[in-house]
């Protein structure tokens, strides 16, 4: 037997709330080695690696290390383009914190880039290759509620400045729910039902100010410059036609966050904003069916939040799946088609809302591959399951 390939250097530029979830869960899997983080806040960069027992770079030094394969770019939404060109040009593979863009042109040169270097581009959210997830495009595969027609997806809340420290950028452009939030949404209905062909919405925002309620800026007044509400009508390439509202201006809501109905029965998954769950089938009889997944290795629980809910959380199973695809030469799942079309999908939720009419889809892309429990083994050593 051959012995397995080296692992993958990757180096992390962006230490914020977000990292440490990255640094944490990488170790979980084979075929990547977290090295180096960089950050222009270099104190930032200094607490996250010695938290993780790795070096600290510049991010010009990061760029140039020798050691570092890929590198993950977790900077704020508005630097992502940026950033990701700077990886690219340094010959560098480049994972990307979604979303992609802000705009679908500027996705579409980070496309062109990358194919100009050779080099690959993969983009979160990698959520969908979670269990329950999974479990839910297994039973739709089947036929298991017939052909989805329609449906419903939300994700609503009070705010970022509700719980987030420094919450600024959220809100301004490149953030909003649309832009933070929606990309989970819309990769995984991507994933369950296909592309997306025509959108058309309306957005606005509740108010011009937040008031920050965390510590240590407790009352601190922030602007609003973007939507923090967006209703949308996604019609989907397969016929399918899904109800799309993203907002930060829901103090409550009894919504479910995803609902598929289909000719034989309604599926009802879990929220794609998170790895773990239950996936239940309502036919018209009225029995619920519950599928737990239990034999797939991300099902597992092993984190507990701020709040003290229990979660399965392997954040990065979308990076090692990349990494492992660059070593085998075969396609990822986080795949750059599926982030374009994604970021076109959100900027045509925004855009519809500011013109008042259909917006048509130029892009397109594949479901991605499914990620059953064998395809996950592969990417974790041992144990690797354990919190």
């Amino acid at each position: 037997m051959s012995a397995a390939p080296a692992p993958l250097g990757v180096g992390l530029i962006g230490c914020g709330n977000i990292s440490e979830s990255y640094l944490a869960r990488a170790a979980l899997f084979a075929g990547i080695e977290m090295r180096a983080v960089a950050d222009l806040d270099a104190s930032r960069a200094e607490a996250r690696a010695a938290e993780f027992g790795l070096r600290t770079e510049t991010v010009e030094g990061l760029l140039a290390a020798q050691d570092i394969d890929i590198v993950v770019n977790l900077t704020v939404p508005a630097a992502h383009a940026e950033v990701t060109r700077a990886i690219l040009a340094a010959g560098k593979h480049a994972y990307s914190e979604k979303p992609l863009a802000l705009t679908l042109a500027d996705a579409k040169g980070l496309a062109r880039a990358a194919e100009v270097v050779g080099r690959r581009i993969g983009c979160a959210p990698d959520t969908f290759l979670g269990a329950s997830h999974q479990e839910s495009r297994r039973l739709l595969d089947a036929g298991a509620v017939g052909r989805i027609t329609h449906g419903t997806c939300h994700v609503m809340s009070a705010g970022m400045e509700m719980w987030h420290p420094n919450p600024d950028f959220f809100f301004l452009e490149g953030g909003g729910p649309v832009l933070d939030l929606g990309p989970y949404y819309v990769t995984q209905l991507v994933n369950l039902i296909g592309p997306v062909r025509r959108v058309a919405a309306m957005t606005g925002m509740a108010r011009d100010t937040r008031v920050i309620a965390t510590a240590p800026r407790t009352g601190e007044t922030i602007p609003v410059e973007t939507p923090t509400t967006a209703h949308a009508l996604l019609d989907f390439a397969s016929g399918a036609q899904i109800t799309f509202s993203a907002s930060w201006d829901v103090p409550h809501h009894g919504h479910r966050n995803v609902e598929l109905y289909g000719t034989e029965g309604t599926l009802l998954p879990q929220d794609p904003n998170f790895f773990g769950g239950t996936t239940e089938i309502v036919g018209s009889d009225q029995d619920v069916r519950s599928f737990e997944a239990a034999d797939h290795p991300l099902s597992v629980v092993n984190r507990t939040t701020r709040d003290g809910r229990p979660r399965a959380d392997y954040r990065s199973v979308g990076l090692a799946d990349m990494a492992r695809a660059i070593q085998t030469g075969g396609p990822h799942r986080c795949a750059l088609e599926m982030a374009l079309h994604v970021t076109e999908v959100l900027e045509a939720i925004l855009r519809s809302g500011e013109e008042g009419r259909f917006i048509e889809m130029t892009t397109t892309c594949a479901r991605p591959a499914p990620f059953d429990a064998a395809a996950a083994r592969r990417l974790m050593p041992e144990g690797a399951v354990a919190a």
